[in-house]
Parts: structure tokens; sequence; C-alpha cells
């Protein structure tokens, strides 16, 4: 007698399904079951405890007897797989004596070659019951997902190109050292893709030439030896034209000039990035492998992203070595980079008050209303209305946002109180709502001060409260301000986890200590000086003095 199938749901949530297995006599409903089974796109068999095939529909029958063989009556992994046992590892594992043993539905998805076509197959086998509820096979329903699994995979590549962009751009940031761009740029891009053979070749202005600053996997002779003049070689040519070049064997590639060189490498595959600052070609990154066509398109996509970035890193990397050499010059630019930035905070916060934050309480007060009209006159349905109470939530929550976001570019107490009331609600505000106690003492702090001492303070009295947040672990912290006619000093302390300063002698790689190097620059800017003290384990001060005369 043949078996039919009825497929229900017993659960919204999918994951509880179950097949009842019925048999009848009637003609006309095996009829209709059987046409209902058949339109199923999906592959749709049944396997019994012996692992052979008992039933398949439509869809699994014209795959294999188009190929002159039937599945029915004989072996699953013999007839699919071409296997002389039952499936296992690394293969993939039977789900069959799993859901036998266990009487639960199990859903995977395995990889399958078929004719050098490479496919990813979502099995989901069901427990086929008898009268008395012993489990007497599965069920198996079989779907292409080929192009989900694709999709799955390149969201999940994308979304390792972005960590690895932003793991590149927190290591570098904060670097001024160009070698140490370089290295550490190189290092993280080879660890990415899987490499160890590149280089990073920079553009000479007075010479015209390229040539390697850095290498890894590269020897000395072959360093030394390429120097490159723009639209020669392949690298020459990835600078003047601004686009990458992807080759597949370069060691028969004909642009090559030195191809004696390249063949002692052993090098093969091959890309040239050009770094661009904008667009100005400020050097090439090569990345090189011994196999040919080792770089996919999603390899070069990336590498031309980061390329754009690190074009800019070493322009301004060569910007801070000319302006370090230039004392005066460097601090003006510095200055007016900073007072930019002030003035770009005010009008942001400006426009934040005056539209969007006004905006945004219009819409909360609309929707109050909404509410309460709607309530009263009974318009509309409890759905509707928990909706807009939503909806108000939303929008009050938005609110609150922007008011902190208009605090932390630009505090209207540091405009209208001034500086001391500016430094103590923003620690306030910011680390007692964490448990963190603040106290903090005054002097000398009456009267207004320069808009450009209030300014340097407080922004260094911000980065530090935001370390003190975010690594110190501290539960108190003490502020002190004391000005008198020469000089202001701003004191933090904390008794937090505290460090080593002696360690924190250079920027690290990954950007760690950026932060109290800014801090040191602003302050040095303003002609002022600073002094850390810390220890592990016996939390940190922080003394900051500027002079009110020279600003």
């Amino acid at each position: 007698m043949s078996l039919y199938f009825i497929l229900y749901k017993v659960k919204a949530n999918r994951d509880m399904k179950k097949i009842a297995v019925k048999s009848t006599k009637d003609t006309g409903l095996k009829a209709d079951l059987q046409e209902i089974i058949d339109a199923v796109e999906d592959e749709l068999l049944v396997v019994d405890p012996e692992y052979r095939v008992r039933f398949a529909n439509t869809a699994m029958l014209n795959k294999y007897q188009g190929k002159g063989r039937s599945p029915i009556g004989k072996l699953c992994y013999k007839v699919f797989h071409n296997r002389d046992g039952p499936c296992h590892e690394p293969l993939w594992d039977c789900p069959l004596q799993q859901v036998i043993e266990t009487g639960n539905m199990m859903t995977v998805i395995h990889p399958v070659t078929l004719h050098g076509v490479h496919s990813y197959v979502k099995i989901t086998a069901y427990p086929l019951l008898d009268k008395q509820g012993n489990t007497r096979g599965i069920v198996e329903s079989r779907r292409d997902v080929t192009a989900e699994r694709e999709l799955e995979m390149q969201i999940l590549r994308r979304h390792h190109q972005l960590l690895a962009l932003n793991h590149i751009s927190s290591a570098v940031s904060g670097l001024y050292d160009l070698d140490t761009i370089l290295k550490t740029a190189l290092d993280n891009v080879l660890e990415l893709i899987n490499s160890d053979i590149g280089g990073i070749l920079l553009f000479d202005e007075e010479s015209k030439t390229l040539s390697y600053r850095i290498q890894r996997g590269l020897s000395a002779k072959y360093t030394e030896e390429t120097q490159v003049s723009l639209g020669e070689s392949i690298a020459g040519q990835a600078a003047e034209a601004g686009e990458p070049i992807v080759v597949e064997d370069i060691s028969k590639d004909p642009r090559i000039t030195r191809p004696d060189l390249v063949l002692a490498e052993g090098l093969r595959g091959f890309v040239s990035i050009p770094l661009k600052a904008k667009d100005k070609v400020t050097g090439v990154m090569n990345i090189a492998s011994h196999v040919a066509n080792r770089f996919a398109a999603d390899d070069v996509s990336l590498l031309k992203s980061i390329g754009d970035y690190l074009g800019t890193a070493i322009e301004q990397a060569r910007l801070y070595d000319r302006l370090a050499q230039a004392g005066d010059r460097y601090r003006a630019l510095l200055q007016h980079a900073l007072t930019a930035q002030e003035q770009e905070r005010k009008r942001i916060a400006r426009e934040l008050h005056d539209e969007t934050s006004q905006a945004i309480t219009s819409l909360t007060l609309s929707l109050q209303a909404i509410m309460t009209i709607a309530e009263m006159k009974g318009i509309g349905d409890a759905d509707f209305i928990e909706k807009v109470r939503t909806t108000h939530s939303f929008a009050v929550h938005a609110g609150y946002e922007i008011v902190r976001l208009m605090k932390e570019l630009r505090p209207s107490l540091l405009d209208e109180l001034g500086m001391p009331a500016a430094i103590h609600r923003y620690a306030k505000d910011t680390l007692q709502s964490q448990g963190i106690d603040v106290s903090a003492e005054f002097k000398g702090t009456d009267e207004r001060f320069p808009p450009e001492v209030e300014v340097t303070l407080f922004r260094v009295a911000q980065g530090l409260i935001g370390n003190i947040l975010e690594h110190s672990g501290a539960k108190t912290t003490l502020i002190k301000l004391r000005c008198d006619e020469k000089e202001c000093t701003l004191y933090i302390e904390d008794d937090g986890k505290g460090f080593d300063v002696k360690k924190l002698t250079r920027v690290d790689p990954s950007g760690r200590g950026a932060g109290l190097f800014t801090l040191k620059e602003r302050v040095s800017l303003a002609g002022g000086h600073c002094h850390i003290d810390s220890r592990p384990g016996q939390g940190t001060k922080v003394t900051v003095k500027v002079p009110l005369t020279q600003m």
C-alpha cells in the first residue's frame, strides 16, 4: 500500500513541524494527495531505518530517473552520494539515526558538488510514526539553498571587510610616524587577505618615481633594485591611472621591467593598488602570492578602499612632519583647526536646537494630542492607540538623545555660566549617573576667562572624564580648578585601576594611547603643559596648567 503525507504546521514559530502519515483506500483522496505532494518544488522522500528509499515525489524522481535510475528501493547513500556506507563527517552527518532515536525534527545544510558544480542543500528530516507512535523511518524535504547561502556568505564577507577596515582605521588613527603607519597598515592588510608577501612604494615628487619604503616577504635585492617611473611597469601604470591592476601571473606579464627579479622571488598572483589622497596618488601598495590567479574581485575592492584610506594617512603623516619642523606654522595651523572644530560644534549644536530639537518637540506634542483625542473620542482600536503611544515614546527618546548630543557638542553652560560650571555639570551628568561620585573645588574662577582658555580646559576635562568612565573602573573622582592672574590649573584625580605611565611612550599600532597624546597636544598648543601621574592599582592624577597671558 502506498504512503501519502499531509504536511501541517502546529506552531507559528516555525520550529515545531510534523508530518502526519496516513494510509487511505480512497482512490480519489490518494490522487489529490499525490498531486499536492508532486506540486511541491522541494524534493521529498521517505527513507526507512535501513536507509532504503521507500517513496519520492515527482521533483525527486525527475532528478534521478532522468539519469536512467530510480531511487525507490535503493540505499539512499548509494543512489544519492555513491557511497558504500551511511554518510558521515566530513561529507556530512546523516540525520536519519538521530531523528529515529530522538523522535525530533532535524535540519541540516550540506555542501554538495555535482559534476563540478558546488551547491548547498537544506535537508529537513521529520520522524515517520506508525499507529503506535513508534518511529518507523524519516521523511526528508530537500531544498537548494545555494542562492541564500551565497548571499549569507557575501554578507559575512562584507561584515568581515568592514571589521577589517575599522581595525586598520583604529590601528592607524592617531599615528603620525609615517613608517609606523605603513608597517601597521601593511601587516593588517596581509593578515586580512591571508598573504605574506607585499610592500608599499611611495611616490617622490622630485624624481617622479616609486620606490619601496617597507616590505614583507620580499628580498632586499628586489626592493632595493625596484624603482619605477610613472607609467612604467605594473605599479607605475597603477599609479598613473589611479586604479588597481590585477595580474593572474606576473611572471608571464610583458609589462614587468625586471623579469629576473620577479622570477627569483617566485611571484605569480599580483595586485597593485594606488594609494590616493583625494585625486593625488601618494604611493602604491603591491600584494603578491606564489600562487597564480590568487586575488578575487572582493579582495581588490577591499584593497582599493584601504588604499584610499592609506593615501590620506600618508599625506597626513607627511604634513605632520613638515608642520613639526616649522613650530610657529604648526601652532597657527592647529589652532585654526581647533577653532574651526569648535565653531562647527557650535553651529551643529545650534542647528540641532533651532531645527531638529524643535521639530521633535512638535512631533512629540502632536503624538500626545493624537493619543488624547483618540482616547477621549474612542477613535481607533487598542492596537492603534498602542502604536501611537510607542511612536510617542520613540520621539521622546529621540528628543533626549538630541539634548544629550547638544551638550556633548557645546554645553550651553560653557557660554552662559562659564568653564567651571560647565566642567562640574558635565562631570556630574557623565559620571554620577554611572555610580561614580564626583567632588569639585573651584578657586579664583569667579570671572570669565578668554574663550580659548575655557574651550581648551573644558575639552581636556571632557576627555579625561570620558577616560575615567570608560577605562578606570573608579568609584570617586576629584576635580580642582584654580586660577590666578598668570595661569589656570586643572587637577583631576580618580581612584581607579590606573596604568603604567612609563610604558605609554608612544601610540600603539592599535591606537591605544592616542587620547592622552591628543590631550597633551591640545594643552601644548595653548602654551601649557600636562603631567600624568598613575600606577597600576593606585588611580590616576592629571595636572594641566594653561597660561592666561599667552593666549
